[in-house]
Parts: C-alpha cells; structure tokens; sequence
C-alpha cells in the first residue's frame, strides 16, 4: 500500500525533478519550485556552471521566474521548494521577495543560511521572517547529491590515473 504524499512531499518531488534536470547538465543537482495557491508558478534549476554566472542559483532561477508570472517582485502567498538548504545570497533573496514560507529538503552544513552556518530567517533587523519547513523527502534530497559528488570524484580519480599512466 503506498503512503499518500503530503502537499510539502508532492511539491518538494517537483523540486528534485528540477534538480535531475541540472544533473543532467552536470550541475550540482539543486532544484526548486515556487508554489501558490496550490499551483507551481515557477521553477528553478543551479546553472551556474552552464551559464557561467555565479547568480544562476535554483533559487533565483525561480524567483525571477515566479516574479515574472505574478508581475511583481513581492511573493506573498507563495511558498518556496528547494532540495538544499539556501545560501546566504537565496536565503536574502527568499526574504527580500517577501516569500511566505520555505520548505528544504536537505540541509547544507558547510554553506546553509537557514539553520546551519547561520539562520538568516531569524534575523531580527529584517522585516520580513519567512516560516521554514526542513527535511521534506530528505533521504532522495540527500542522496541526489551525494550519488552526484561521489561520482565527481570517481571522475576526478579516473582522469588523474589516465594522466599519469600516460606519463
């Protein structure tokens, strides 16, 4: 008997869809989707390396989209999915777009700014305070990337051998 899915679950599975599509380009697997009533308005994959531009993050991808479809830069009502715990610049953006909730997948140790390195949901000075869901499909959210990075490696390592065998 399968377990019915959460609309957080339903959604984030949207997001790790968009995340194999930057996979599949040889991205770091991030993905995002940007929700209103009840409807995907946007998505957002990291590009960054395919479009040669450090601001090619998922989530910007999809905000400036979901920005573009509302006609405003204000996102009220509208709920952020994202496979990977935002940082500092997403995490700024998410606020200044006036998002009202995010939701996370997994969380990222070494760069997250909504809990790990810092929270900056919790900022006092700002004037806006998204809610924050975490770990929704975390093991896939997790396994993503670490299946993509192991991989890496393995490439790295092969190329190296192939280097020095040729020496």
């Amino acid at each position: 008997m399968r377990k019915k899915l959460t609309e957080d679950e339903k959604f984030m599975r949207q997001a790790i869809a968009q995340a194999k599509k930057a996979e599949a380009l040889d991205e770091v697997p991030i993905g995002c989707v940007i929700v209103r009533d009840g409807k995907v308005i946007a998505r957002g994959y990291n590009r960054r390396n395919t479009d040669h531009n450090t601001l090619s993050h998922a989530e910007l991808n999809a905000i400036r989209k979901a920005s573009k479809a509302v006609g405003d830069w204000r996102l009220e009502g509208c709920t952020i999915y994202i496979t990977l715990e935002p940082c500092q610049m997403c995490a700024g953006a998410i606020i200044q777009a006036r998002l009202d909730r995010a939701v996370i997948g997994t969380m990222n140790p070494k760069a997250g700014c909504a809990g790990s390195v810092m929270n900056l949901f919790e900022v006092e000075g700002f004037n806006h305070h998204p809610a924050l869901t975490k770990d929704v499909c975390h093991e896939e959210c997790a396994g993503l990337l670490t299946d993509f990075f192991k991989k890496l490696r393995q490439q790295k390592k092969d190329a190296a051998g192939t280097i020095s065998a040729a020496d």
